[in-house]
């Protein structure tokens, strides 16, 4: 059976440019309802990009107004001949030499709209090292004056799904680290935001880092 590509940022899209309710974009994602909601409510994927559906032929947008117009049915996906994409290997990130000029912009468009990345995230996303990164944060990189911040999915530096997991990586990294600092500061006998404590899952507070955040690349990857 198909299933949808990249779920939720798809939910995103549809929540955010259709009239589809909870349980119609429920059922076509395979999110729960409530989780649909979280995302209406901004509680859950905040900044997340959406990916709309009718540009990679998961659906027509007669589709979409069909079922907005019947709350009881239910969107079908597009039949699709090409094939599945095979997940790519990890391993260096392989960049194109006609595209690694545009790498400079790409960073300067990651620190700008998405801060709470790391260094060696955003050097990960787009093929590039962190001293590339740093030169270009401290506005000391040798081609500055022309760097101009422009999307690295559009520049296909990495893809929608590679972003949005390293920025949900980061807020959860950031999550963990917040309540770790609240926790010291409690024992320390200062006041503590309880409610800030409670948002964070314990379970995840002491999860390892898996994207590997103080690893660093220490060689440009072609």
């Amino acid at each position: 059976m198909s299933t949808v590509l990249m779920p939720k940022a798809t939910a995103v899209w549809l929540v955010e440019n259709t009239t589809l309710t909870f349980d119609q974009i429920s059922a076509f994602t395979g999110l729960h309802p409530l989780e649909i909601q979280a995302i209406a409510d901004g509680e859950v994927a905040g900044g997340m990009t959406g990916l709309d559906p009718t540009t990679n032929g998961q659906l027509t947008k007669e589709e979409i107004k069909r079922v907005e117009a019947d709350q009881s049915a239910r969107l079908r996906l597009s039949p699709r001949d090409v094939p599945i994409p095979v997940a790519r290997s990890k391993g260096p990130r392989y960049t194109p030499v006609a595209k690694r000029q545009d790498r400079p912009d790409a960073i300067a468009w990651l620190l700008k709209i998405h801060p709470e990345l790391h260094d060696t995230q955003v050097a990960k996303l787009v093929g590039s090292t962190k001293s590339t990164v740093q030169s270009v944060r401290d506005r000391s990189h040798w081609n500055m004056q022309n760097v101009r911040p422009r999307d690295p999915v559009t520049l296909g530096l990495c893809s929608l799904k590679d972003l949005n997991d390293a920025v949900d990586k980061a807020r959860r990294k950031a999550a963990r680290d917040d309540a770790a600092r609240k926790k010291a500061r409690a024992v320390e006998g200062e006041p503590v935001d309880e409610e800030a404590m409670e948002a964070v899952d314990p379970a995840e507070a002491e999860q390892p880092d898996a994207d590997g955040l103080d690893d660093h690349p220490d060689a440009e990857r072609h």
